[in-house]
């Protein structure tokens, strides 16, 4: 998860740099003709990266809910202690959770002030203004969440570990052994 969520932030990144480069260069056109062009793509832009936003923190949400979901039931199947695993993952969807809401619901204000600006109800500098924050904000949700899923991918090997020592301890074959097997049972190709 930690390589995918890495391109899909540094995809999101440019989306964004991009989406305001292309809003500057509206601002600094004169020629009516090109400036309605580059709105278009001005506007576009903003709802792809709105979009891209949205998108990239739900998967972090669901990422976290699914892992920490997973932890805890390998926890309870195997008596597992709470501590550290199941503990640790709670820990970090806690500590996830606000910066990757914070950075979707800037990403929201941002596109409704846009919508402000064109229809001249709000004056376009709260536009820029959100969309910086946007930049700003986001990049502190991708580290934090960066920093986060990569100690949980740590915990899920941890886990892993820690069953294949239990199932071991009881004269049961890993998991990996497990699945080949079951694998081979139901007639698929290991692996």
């Amino acid at each position: 998860m930690t390589r995918t969520f890495t391109v899909l932030a540094g995809v999101v990144t440019l989306l964004m740099l991009a989406t305001i480069g292309v809003g500057l260069w509206y601002f600094v056109t004169e020629d009516r003709g090109r400036r309605d062009e580059i709105f278009v793509s001005h506007f576009v832009l903003g709802l792809c990266t709105a979009l891209g936003i949205l998108l990239v923190h739900c998967i972090i949400f669901t990422y976290f809910l699914g892992t920490g979901r997973w932890v805890k039931e390998v926890t309870l199947a195997y008596r597992l202690p709470d501590e550290p695993w199941h503990k640790a993952t709670r820990e970090l969807k806690r500590r996830t959770f606000p910066p990757a809401l914070f950075a979707m619901l800037i990403a929201i204000a941002t596109a409704a002030a846009g919508a402000g600006a064109q229809l001249q109800a709000w004056h376009w500098s709260i536009h820029a203004t959100l969309a910086f924050l946007t930049v700003l904000i986001n990049f502190w949700a991708f580290g934090v969440e960066h920093r986060n899923v990569t100690a949980n991918a740590q915990v899920i090997v941890d886990v892993l570990a820690e069953v294949d020592r239990v199932r071991a301890a009881q004269g049961l074959p890993s998991n990996a052994a497990a699945l080949e097997e079951e694998a081979i049972a139901n007639g698929r190709s290991p692996g």
